[in-house]
């Protein structure tokens, strides 16, 4: 649908740094096609004051004010021919994106107790038997049994939790449910939380 006198974003030309909104693009513009260098000079020094007002310096002012001539430089895509009081050839290092991190992806058999339990259980697995591997192994049940009623949405089955301790440390570490009491969950911790998520 063309209408006339009106135009939308997507027909537009893309902004080079949308930040500074295409008023000062247009305003970079006019400043490149001024016929004489004193025009361009004393235009950009504006366009500088007023994208200072945009975005004031938080830090180090003169680091500011190179960050703004290195945006006036790009927005200008260099062909702005003025003398810049500072030096702008490493401008485009700004817009360069950097290299995405990599993510660790790691394959455990069930997510909802995470890699880390999985490295408890392996460390489980080598202990020897005593009061720290029983200590150990009590922290990680109760741990096991948060994740379950968290994930699960408030069901969290002690023989659930026991059979699955026993079956990921290769049956060393056997928890008897007649002598072994769980902490109790507090309910309240966990329906706040998913009160917040929404």
């Amino acid at each position: 649908m063309n209408i006339e006198g009106l135009d939308y974003n997507t027909q537009r030309d893309k902004l080079v740094l949308p930040e500074y909104g295409r008023e000062v693009q247009k305003m970079v513009d006019h400043a490149v096609s001024l016929p004489t260098k004193e025009e361009r000079q004393q235009c950009a020094n504006t366009i500088i004051s007023i994208m200072e007002r945009m975005s004031p310096a938080n830090g180090d002012a003169a680091m500011h004010k190179q960050k703004l001539w290195d945006h006036l430089a790009l927005m200008s895509n260099f062909q702005l021919d003025i003398d810049y009081p500072c030096d702008v050839s490493q401008a485009l290092k700004i817009a360069t994106k950097p290299e995405p991190l990599a993510y660790p992806m790691k394959e455990i058999p069930v997510r909802h107790y995470g890699y880390m339990l999985f490295e408890i259980f392996d460390k489980l697995k080598t202990m020897e038997p005593g009061p720290e591997r029983d200590e150990l192994a009590r922290y990680t049940a109760n741990q096991m049994k948060r994740d379950l009623y968290q994930w699960s949405h408030g069901s969290a089955d002690d023989e659930k939790v026991v059979s699955d301790l026993a079956r990921f440390t290769d049956g060393v570490i056997q928890i008897d449910l007649k002598k072994f009491v769980f902490d109790k969950i507090n309910e309240r911790d966990f329906t706040e939380k998913r009160k917040k998520k929404k």
